[in-house]
């Protein structure tokens, strides 16, 4: 096969004082890079933590220059069905065009398309490490410093919990440096990254707490821990990993 996957599992915890380090939820994910250069990124993540619970399933396509061709999403909140989606990206000269086709009990069949124009770093899909594989935009060899990222989302949630429709999100990145980080699935040389919610419009009208993440200092740029602050107070951690 001309194809190379990696593949893992990341254990969602939470730093409240009444759930202190204990599992609140957890992520499987996969990374497939084909011969080309393009990817396919899938995962199936569970929320148990604060209810609702969310159960969300993505499957995200990226060309071979790393820019998003399309996102499909679905999103089962407290065990209902919350809404599916199909997110499409047709890149022009300057800019592109933004489409998506979705359903759900609270919106009925919508249909959006956006046309935009500038530059995005890609689609946001809520994925942990979807999260740490967005990092890949830092030019490191900058060394420590911040950048603007501008993204569409399919849901402008902090959770994500909301049915797909198209959002546009202006953070912060921040790259902080190098560190060694072990974790239950093994020690990494990693880049330590921060996303900060104050470049507007932001997540969900209310700011997102701050975001540490560690991410392999290698081409795959996989999540290996990482937490959010403020009212949050989560904690994300790589224990399986095959590649």
């Amino acid at each position: 096969m001309q194809h190379r996957t990696v593949s893992g599992l990341i254990r969602y915890t939470s730093k409240k004082p009444e759930m202190f380090d204990r599992e609140r939820g957890r992520e499987w994910f996969s990374f497939t890079h084909h011969g080309d250069g393009s990817s396919i990124f899938r995962a199936r993540c569970e929320i148990e933590e604060p209810a609702p619970t969310v159960l969300r399933d993505i499957v995200y396509a990226m060309d071979s220059e790393g820019r998003p061709q399309d996102l499909h999403v679905h999103l089962t909140i407290g065990d209902r069905f919350m809404g599916s989606g199909w997110i499409h990206h047709q890149p022009g000269t300057d800019g592109g065009v933004v489409t998506c086709e979705s359903h759900g009990p609270t919106i009925g069949r919508l249909s959006q398309s956006l046309a935009y124009q500038g530059a995005i770093e890609g689609f946001g899909t809520h994925p942990i490490a979807g999260d740490g594989y967005t990092t890949r935009c830092m030019d490191v060899t900058k060394g420590p410093h911040r950048r603007k990222l501008r993204l569409f989302l399919p849901s402008p949630d902090h959770r994500g919990a909301t049915p797909p429709m198209i959002a546009e999100v202006v953070m912060a990145l921040e790259y902080v440096g190098e560190e060694t980080v072990t974790v239950a699935a093994g020690t990494f040389d990693c880049r330590h990254f921060r996303f900060v919610d104050d470049e507007g419009p932001g997540m969900g009208g209310t700011p997102h707490p701050h975001y540490d993440m560690w991410v392999t200092a290698d081409r795959d740029s996989i999540f290996v821990q990482g937490g959010v602050g403020g009212y949050m107070q989560t904690w994300y951690e790589l224990v399986e990993l095959d590649r």
